[in-house]
């Protein structure tokens, strides 16, 4: 999922992504080829046992930190590639379904009951 989103950071999605950056962020432009390139280290991060929850708790943080701009997409009706940006329901649902899978990716352990 994440070397999936990273993609639209550089293609024709990328003007959108950079509209969904709160004005408060100074350089959106920077900031959406940056969160590209974290999210792309991240999926690699979680497929090396050694960095899987490192990255896992960082994706975490990124999705978190990212929030804001999903709200911002949904609360003033923004597109992306042409379509309407997700719901905010449904995006803070895809929020919680993405950490959940981070936290069963990066922290088997934390549900085996001995």
């Amino acid at each position: 999922m994440f070397l999936f989103t990273a993609s639209a950071h550089w293609g024709k999605r990328r003007v959108d992504l950079i509209a969904m950056v709160p004005p408060a962020i100074p350089r959106p432009d920077l900031m959406v080829t940056l969160t590209g390139v974290l999210e792309i280290l991240g999926a690699v991060g979680l497929l090396i046992p050694t960095t899987a929850k490192a990255a896992a708790a960082c994706l975490m943080v990124l999705l978190i930190a990212l929030f804001p701009a999903n709200i911002r997409a949904a609360r003033e009706k923004l597109t992306i590639g042409g379509k309407p940006a997700t719901p905010l329901l449904l995006r803070t649902l895809l929020q919680v379904i993405f950490i959940c899978a981070l936290i069963l990716a990066g922290f088997p352990d934390i549900f085996h009951v001995s």
